[in-house]
């Protein structure tokens, strides 16, 4: 333990030498009486367990030197833990101006004023030099055992201080530490939130922040909207483009709904192509307008990596009254069925929740329910409808449709189970048993086909080539007697893989009919590309030819455009005569509808195939024929 020594007299330095030289004191136990009256005692502790200290004086003979060594041993880190001080030291600074310095250098040593005689009482030192608990005073002439003990003292002290301070310090730092680690915890909780409440692609709230905020919507008293927007024809985004041509229109689509949303609403992307939108509004008719912007907005062109795509959106929408009081999720319900009202009412246009809509969604799951035990128990029939050539009326081929007749509903139109079968993946499952209803009334027919309807979804099954060839092998049926009708949307979604598919399909045998011609998205370009055998032009044109110039110049333009191309016309639709005679005289090569005969059960498709041609039409009894349930309806 170091400790320094400044005194003008040489003798002094002799008496400290001396009183710390390393010899045994017969007195210890007057020492450790002297400690415990200076600096306190602990009762419990025994009094001869303090141990032993070895000191190493440094002796400076003016206070300037006593200054100048606290610096050096600063600078070396290996400081003083006591002074002792001289008062009166001439001709150098007095042991006041000393112990000042001394201080301002070094604020942890203990200091010892010893005197015989002082210009400067201790309050004045103790000013000057303080603080009061690490000055001390020593008379002259002192004993050596006051001397010794008191630096013991001291420097367990001192030591101790040291220990308490960099222990402090540890502690500091790790409290340090500590405040980092939480507000680095209170970031990544922040974040984790943040994910937690936010769409990853548009960084709109997403489907939890919207119920949430909905619910606390519900408990306001103020009214406002709830609205479900989305995009028309997104896929054919994402399946001409790519998905992330896809997701740069999500993204534009949010900035605008975000953008003209009325002020402080809410925009949340749900899933997909879909949005939730939540806004203040006085009454349901200006929410409508809102919505309306909102659509309005949605339909531009936007530039998708270079491409200019042209969007549009549907939306439907619930206006909860001041102070009523709803469930959240019976409120994004209902706007949902909305929503689903406005899609199937045409694109691009708002729809306002009614609970006509909640009955007419219980009403179509008692149909699919229904719908699903239907095969099971034997509610399904088949009719088919005779195709008859041109020249001659023969019976070619056979549409076969499928009828519903229930015990709880009674017979249930086609334009309403079949939507709904589409819908889920009961559409498989009545399309297999069409089919292999189909094939087996087919091999009592002398030489017709049969023209089986397949929907979109049943066209984009994986396995659908290998499926059809499956069930005709099986049927023990040539492949050239089963023809294929699909129509242009069917093909549409994926016109790359369609165009695959139909060529397979067609090097196999099987005869390939593109339905409700006229009507589609782009129908020179389906006729160029796919493999196809004929064409069937839409019943609506051939109800208009006699109305309507436009319907007339369409269905001549299909059929010369047909024959051009080497296929074959069907039209769809025929009831009268002075249709029958123009499209005769147009070049239709095929006919079908109402006038050669309805839909009609197994036997008398049987019956008419046998005879293999209709001399007058007109002369069927009606007794033999179905009861009008919608002609040409899919199956």
């Amino acid at each position: 333990m170091r400790i320094l020594i400044v005194d003008d007299e040489p003798a002094m330095h002799d008496s400290y030498r001396r009183s710390f030289a390393p010899t045994g004191h017969a007195d210890a136990g007057a020492l450790d009486a002297m400690a415990a009256e200076l600096f306190g005692d602990d009762d419990d502790a025994p009094a001869d367990t303090a141990p032993a200290m070895d000191f190493a004086l440094t002796h400076a003979m003016q206070g300037l030197d006593g200054v100048a060594a606290i610096e050096k041993a600063i600078i070396d880190g290996d400081p003083f833990a006591v002074a002792f001080i001289d008062v009166r030291m001439p001709p150098g600074i007095d042991g006041k101006e000393t112990a000042t310095r001394i201080r301002a250098l070094d604020p942890d040593i203990n200091l010892v004023i010893v005197t015989g005689y002082s210009d400067f009482s201790p309050v004045e030192i103790s000013k000057a030099a303080g603080p009061a608990d690490k000055i001390f005073y020593i008379a002259k002439p002192f004993e050596v055992a006051e001397v010794t003990q008191t630096a013991t003292a001291l420097a367990h002290r001192w030591q101790v201080d040291r220990e308490l301070a960099a222990t402090r310090a540890a502690l500091a730092e790790k409290i340090l530490i500590l405040e980092e680690q939480g507000l680095e915890l209170a970031a990544n909780e922040s974040k984790a939130v943040h994910i937690a409440n936010h769409d990853s692609l548009t960084e709109a709230p997403n489907r939890l922040a919207f119920l949430r905020t909905l619910a606390e919507k519900a408990r306001g008293n103020d009214s406002f909207a709830t609205a479900m927007v989305d995009l028309d024809r997104f896929k054919l985004v994402n399946d001409t483009l790519g998905h992330l041509a896809g997701d740069d229109l999500i993204r534009q689509i949010c900035a605008v709904l975000q953008s003209s949303i009325p002020e402080g609403g809410m925009v949340a992307r749900l899933g997909g192509d879909e949005f939730g939108l939540l806004f203040d509004s006085p009454g349901e008719q200006a929410a409508c307008m809102a919505c309306e912007r909102l659509i309005k907005a949605c339909s531009a062109t936007f530039k998708i990596f270079g491409h200019s795509v042209q969007c549009g959106a549907s939306a439907g929408f619930v206006f909860v009254e001041a102070g009523e009081k709803h469930d959240p999720v019976d409120v994004m319900r209902r706007a949902d069925l909305a929503l689903n009202d406005a899609k199937h009412s045409g694109r691009g246009v708002v729809r306002v929740f009614d609970d006509s809509m909640d009955e007419s969604i219980r009403f179509r799951r008692r149909i699919e329910g229904g719908l699903g035990k239907s095969i099971e128990k034997g509610e399904l029939s088949l009719v088919y409808q005779p195709i008859v050539a041109r020249e001659g009326l023969e019976v070619i081929g056979f549409e076969a449709l499928l009828r519903w007749n229930t015990e709880e509903f009674g017979p249930v139109s086609p334009s309403m189970f079949i939507p709904i079968a589409e819908e889920s993946n009961l559409i498989h499952e009545l399309g297999n048993w069409v089919l292999g209803e189909a094939l087996k009334e087919l091999k009592d027919w002398p030489g017709q086909y049969v023209s089986v309807n397949f929907s979109p979804r049943q066209f984009r099954r994986p396995n659908f080539i290998g499926h059809i060839l499956e069930c005709v092998q099986r049927a023990g049926v040539e492949p050239n007697r089963v023809q294929i009708e699909i129509t242009e949307t069917a093909i549409f979604d994926d016109a790359d893989r369609a165009a695959e598919t139909l060529y397979r399909l067609r090097q196999m045998g099987f005869r390939i009919a593109l339905d409700d011609f006229g009507t589609g998205y782009s129908s020179l370009y389906n006729i160029r590309k796919f493999a196809l055998d004929c064409l069937k032009i839409d019943r609506s044109f051939i109800d208009g030819m006699g109305r309507e110039r436009e319907s007339a110049a369409i269905v001549h333009s299909i059929i010369h455009l047909g024959r051009a191309l080497g296929l074959g016309v069907i039209a769809e639709g025929v009831e009268t005569d002075a249709q029958v005679m123009a499209l005769r005289a147009a070049g239709a090569s095929h006919l079908q509808g109402y006038y050669f005969s309805r839909p009609v059960d197994a036997d008398i498709a049987r019956a008419m195939a046998l005879a293999r041609f209709i001399p007058d039409p007109s002369g069927i009894e009606e007794e033999y024929l179905e009861p009008e349930l919608g002609n040409g309806t899919r199956g």
